[in-house]
């Protein structure tokens, strides 16, 4: 009886047609996945948060719950494997992303590993308060108002910077800041602060730590005195008058901060007598001299006026123009009365 040989044969050939369309199939797999969820015109897309030591099992989950890619496994074992780039590993850096789901697996791949993140953009005007910034950096999505109003207080921050104070309130430079969201208070704080220190060396100030201070206390009074640029060199020098002889500063601007920051009490549409015998050592009404810090965080015109004011025998000044923000300068109380009168006639017509 003649022996059959083709069974062997018969079988190989079968496992590998079955092999190879298994192979094929994977392939086919791997190419649907690594492929955009949608085209361009019908892409979606989406901010994405890494945090610190956030697993990229976390990070494929989210992407794949809001549709940007269609499996989460197939992302981790990519990276894990180093799929799209065998000579580097996967490092998955934090940050703000945006992702598209118009975008292949490898492009949100490398994305994930580039760091190239986004930043908020953040808008600190002059003459803030610390609060009122702590306000803008929490709706921006920078950090949290308690967070920051904490780190303005780090002891270790205010000894880094050589601050003779028990905050930083004045030393917050008002700036346009490019800052990623979620971040450590502290960091920020000590952005900002170092700016502070890097905008001023125009100045090339060679003064101690409680001589800038003063300066700043002075230019945070200045800046929420003056409107127009050309007269806060004037407003700095009624002060710098003011304080040479142990006259009270008698600036509104002090008072207002003492009901909106300390008895955090809302602002108010005007200051009344009452309100004028608060008791503070930051009511320049009631005490001479400076008040003990900053009540607001100057810009470099407040600040360059408080170090340079004006060469005046200035000692009052009232608002003549409140469209304008100018004001009218007088050497003694007779000629300050007359101006008070005068354009509270002009404001009455």
């Amino acid at each position: 009886m003649k022996k059959n040989n083709s069974f062997p044969g018969k079988f190989l050939l079968s496992f590998f047609s079955i092999f190879f369309i298994l192979i094929a199939g994977a392939g086919f797999l791997f190419v649907y996945y690594i492929s955009p969820v949608s085209n361009k015109d019908d892409s979606v897309s989406y901010k994405v948060k890494v945090s610190d030591g956030e697993s990229l099992k976390s990070v494929s989950r989210e992407l794949q719950n809001i549709g940007v890619i269609k499996n989460a496994d197939v992302l981790y074992y990519a990276a894990r494997f180093n799929i799209f780039n065998r000579s580097q590993k996967f490092n998955l850096k934090s940050g703000l992303y945006t992702v598209s789901s118009s975008m292949s697996l490898k492009e949100i791949y490398m994305l994930l590993q580039s760091g190239q993140q986004e930043y908020i953009s953040v808008v600190i005007p002059e003459g803030l308060t610390k609060s009122k910034i702590a306000q803008i950096l929490e709706k921006a999505g920078i950090c949290s108002f308690t967070d920051f109003i904490e780190a303005t207080k780090s002891e270790s921050l205010l000894e880094q910077f050589n601050i003779p104070a028990e905050n930083f309130e004045g030393y917050l430079f008002p700036d346009t800041y490019y800052f990623s969201p979620g971040m450590n208070a502290e960091d920020v704080v000590s952005f900002m602060v170092k700016n502070f220190f890097s905008k001023i060396e125009e100045f090339n100030l060679e003064v101690t730590p409680e001589k800038l201070h003063s300066y700043l206390t002075l230019a945070s009074i200045v800046e929420r005195e003056y409107r127009i640029e050309s007269e806060a060199p004037l407003i700095a020098s009624v002060f710098t008058n003011r304080l040479r002889y142990n006259i009270g500063l008698y600036s509104c601007a002090t008072v207002e901060y003492i009901i909106t920051e300390i008895l955090g009490r809302p602002h108010p549409e005007k200051i009344t007598y009452k309100d004028l015998k608060l008791d503070s050592p930051y009511n320049t009404y009631l005490w001479a001299g400076l008040p003990p810090g900053p009540i607001s965080n100057p810009g470099l015109v407040a600040i360059k006026a408080a170090i340079y004011p004006a060469k005046t025998n200035y000692y009052y000044f009232v608002l003549n123009d409140s469209k304008k923000g100018s004001h009218t300068f007088s050497k003694d109380f007779d000629e300050h009365r007359e101006a008070e009168n005068i354009n509270f006639y002009s404001r009455k017509d």
